[in-house]
């Protein structure tokens, strides 16, 4: 049986009022990231946002790929998942950002791929497109970000004994795209890494993110709460990958999973309950986001909300997979105001697990064993300490039971993934074969 993988969010959602406040510096992520190394996590992942919310301001978090960037000199095998949008970041900028950092880590970086809905006010005057036509352009976007890092052939440099490296010019591609959004001509000036190119990741859930992802995700963070939703998810997105000529054993689906370790169930429950008593105002504002901006202040915390002040999940501009998950709960389960504030405080949306070291390992066992996903992002819910407590508490038991690695049999995050090394598009066919 393989093995399931474990990658972990950084900036997770939680209020632990007992959790050590730690500030959000280097020093924070390298001892996290460390720390899962040794537990021998696949990978770290980082979200991003593009604006400040003025009324309830978050906390600071550093731009991803600076982040990773001093990451990746102070670690060896764990692999490095920034987010960046299509929405505000050139495809040759980007392009050459990620792969420098996959270069510079010895083949360890990927791009998770998210568009945007908001932000747009920071970075110019045009507005941001419609839903489907963002995941128009970013399926352009991604494809141009691909070709460049096609541009230059595995073999491309060459190296001769007492000389500079050069470059072998037959072997460098320009790429000449001409589409829809953008004109590129390439090639990049960044060689391809030792996993080839980075691995990609996508982040969403919706009918339109779904066939996005079937044409080039690797990775897909995803939010689903029970085993037959989450194989759904799971065959629908293999299905249309299936149908787009790609191999579905190299898609791993990952849902998000917000844990809360006790010693016990109920030290858990107890923990969990200060937790959820922590939330603050902000909570109100995120989760009147995930409902697509309608008024909450109004409306009872311990009724259902009223159906009439819920549009339709595709009369929604923002994020339409999470705002379907929030909208089936208080539809189809008539969740109270209350419950929902506890999904976003607690999970964002994603699947949570409250319990104690065994109770965790046994939840993802299994969703693994029943073919629900090939493993999670982890989203500790106890500030600081959750990422400790998960890799010293939670990973020997998955371990002593033959669901993960006691090391790493690869140096690099596709070698996690058990994903193969993509060549050169532009590499002659007779090359490619014998390669």
């Amino acid at each position: 049986m393989s093995h399931l993988h474990l990658g972990l969010l950084f900036n997770s959602p939680g209020n632990d009022p007992a959790a050590p406040q730690r500030p959000s510096d280097l020093g924070y992520y390298a001892e996290t990231t460390r720390l899962l190394e040794r537990a021998r996590f696949d990978f770290v992942m980082v979200a991003d946002v593009a604006f400040q919310d003025r009324v309830h301001p978050q906390p600071p978090r550093p731009e991803p790929i600076t982040l990773f960037s001093a990451l990746a000199a102070l670690t060896s095998h764990i692999g490095l998942v920034p987010t960046l949008s299509t929405s505000f970041t050139a495809p040759f900028n980007l392009a050459r950002q990620v792969l420098s950092l996959d270069n510079l880590s010895a083949g360890r970086a990927a791009w998770n791929v998210v568009t945007s809905s908001a932000g747009a006010d920071n970075f110019g005057d045009t507005p941001l497109p419609p839903h489907s036509e963002r995941y128009r352009r970013a399926l352009e976007h991604v494809e141009v970000v691909r070709k460049l890092w096609d541009s230059w052939e595995d073999d491309a440099i060459i190296q001769q004994p007492g000389q500079r490296p050069c470059a072998d010019p037959a072997r460098v591609h320009p790429i000449d795209h001409r589409g829809e959004f953008y004109q590129v001509a390439g090639p990049l000036n960044a060689a391809r890494s030792p996993q080839g190119h980075p691995v990609l990741f996508q982040a969403g859930s919706s009918e339109d993110g779904k066939a996005f992802a079937a044409h080039f995700a690797e990775a897909i963070y995803t939010a689903q709460h029970h085993i037959p939703e989450a194989r759904r998810f799971r065959d629908d997105v293999h299905a249309q990958a299936r149908r787009l000529g790609r191999n579905p054993a190299h898609i791993k689906i990952l849902p998000g999973l917000s844990t809360v370790i006790g010693e016990s169930d109920a030290a858990a429950r107890q923990l969990n309950e200060r937790i959820l008593e922590g939330f603050g105002s902000d909570i109100w504002a995120a989760l009147k986001a995930q409902l697509g901006g309608i008024e909450l202040g109004d409306l009872d915390l311990d009724r259902p909300l009223p159906l009439e002040r819920l549009p339709e999940v595709l009369s929604i501009e923002g994020r339409q997979s999470r705002y379907a998950l929030f909208r089936q709960f208080a539809v189809q389960q008539r969740w109270t105001l209350r419950q929902l504030l506890e999904l976003q405080g607690g999970s964002a949306g994603h699947g949570r697990v409250v319990g104690s070291p065994e109770q965790v390992a046994g939840h993802i066992e299994q969703w693994f064993r029943q073919g629900a996903s090939d493993g999670f992002i982890v989203m500790p819910g106890q500030g600081a300490d959750g990422a400790r407590l998960f890799a010293e508490q939670v990973v020997p038991i998955l371990q002593k039971r033959g669901l993960f690695r006691r090391d790493y049999a690869s140096d690099t995050l596709r070698g996690h993934l058990g994903l193969p090394i993509p060549h050169s598009r532009y590499a002659a066919p007779l090359e490619r074969a014998i390669r």
